[in-house]
């Protein structure tokens, strides 16, 4: 759906979380108020309420054992979480700490610099924003957001400076660790390695790098980062500063996320779980506020092509029936971004209605 003029204009006037935390506040305004259920939050000091974690040096192994081990693992992670972090990826941490420090450098940029990359356009290169879509959020969200398109094709920012070429190289490498990843679930799902990979044009695959700015607030627990949502693609990988605030839900719960240092944390999409007829789950995921200082999260999600569509695949039935009919990737992300989205989860739209 095209945003219209209005909706654009409506857009520009909402100032953003840099803009309005930068006045000194005392409490929420109550266009961000957005309660949560304390009853809902799993214990943290539970160990059952940790992520998995996958080594991806044994998933690269050389050695069968190891890398059997780490698929086995991964095929586990996948069915129980959803969600996992990944540890000796062999990306260094001064380049995923660069990206973090480049993309705050664009959020620290005066707000008049900032507006020519404002824009409703589902997909184009390069856009900034705060909420997901003005004209119908039932409440505006504790974020600013930046989302650069960097495969198939790469795109960039001129400014800051080193915003290029840091986004060039962190893309880059992240893409090869997403690949591996599907490399590795494919086989997890008995199937060849390059099997996903083909069935979704990875070589033409989409990428986004999504940077989201999370400045302190005043009341935490009345305002929402990203309400529960799930992914649209195949495979997110997620890095952040020092400061936490992913929650995933688990068996009925919200668990905040602790990772290591330095590691991806991973969770599969919404067309994954078409194409495993549900075995892989994509779980639904929040992001939650502090009132001690910013948080910088950047995810970048990893897609099939935007002209192909996910379909259960055959292999995996087993004589079930397929629970999910076509869309391709570019229509279920419009899908996604529209007023129908809100009213029923997308999934829920493809799913083959039972006679």
């Amino acid at each position: 759906m095209a945003p219209t003029t209005a909706n654009v204009a409506e857009e520009t006037k909402v100032a953003s979380m840099k803009t309005l935390t930068g006045s000194e506040l005392n409490s929420v305004p109550s266009e961000y108020m957005y309660v949560k259920n304390p009853n809902d939050q799993a214990d943290a000091s539970d160990p059952e309420h940790s992520i998995p974690t996958i080594d991806f040096a044994q998933l690269t192994s050389s050695s069968p054992e190891l890398r059997s081990k780490a698929i086995e693992e991964l095929g586990r992670a996948c069915q129980e979480w959803g969600f996992f972090q990944v540890i000796n990826h062999g990306v260094p941490q001064s380049l995923m700490k660069s990206m973090i420090e480049v993309c705050h450098k664009f959020f620290d940029l005066p707000e008049e610099e900032k507006k020519e990359f404002q824009s409703r356009k589902l997909l184009e290169p390069i856009k900034c924003g705060t909420s997901f879509n003005v004209a119908i959020d039932k409440v505006r969200l504790w974020r600013d957001f930046l989302k650069v398109i960097a495969h198939p094709e790469f795109h960039s920012l001129h400014k800051p400076a080193d915003y290029s070429e840091v986004s060039l190289e962190f893309s880059k490498q992240t893409r090869q660790v997403a690949t591996e990843l599907l490399s590795g679930i494919s086989e997890s799902l008995g199937l060849e390695a390059e099997y996903i990979a083909k069935a979704m044009n990875w070589d033409r695959g989409l990428q986004i790098l999504a940077a989201n700015y999370y400045p302190a607030c005043p009341q935490p627990d009345q305002a929402i980062g990203i309400p529960p949502h799930t992914d649209h693609g195949l495979v997110t990988l997620l890095i952040q500063n020092d400061m936490g605030g992913l929650e995933v839900q688990h068996n009925g719960k919200w668990v905040l996320v602790n990772c290591a240092p330095g590691a991806f944390v991973v969770n599969i999409g919404d067309q994954m779980q078409i194409l495993t007829n549900d075995k892989y789950k994509s779980v639904w995921h929040r992001a939650v506020v502090n009132n001690r200082a910013t948080r910088i999260s950047i995810a970048v999600p990893h897609g099939p092509a935007l002209d192909t569509a996910a379909l259960p695949i055959p292999e995996l039935l087993g004589g079930e029936a397929p629970k999910y009919i076509g869309m391709s990737y570019e229509e279920f992300m419009e899908l996604q971004a529209s007023p129908a989205a809100y009213m029923m989860p997308c999934l829920d739209h493809l799913r083959v209605k039972a006679e």
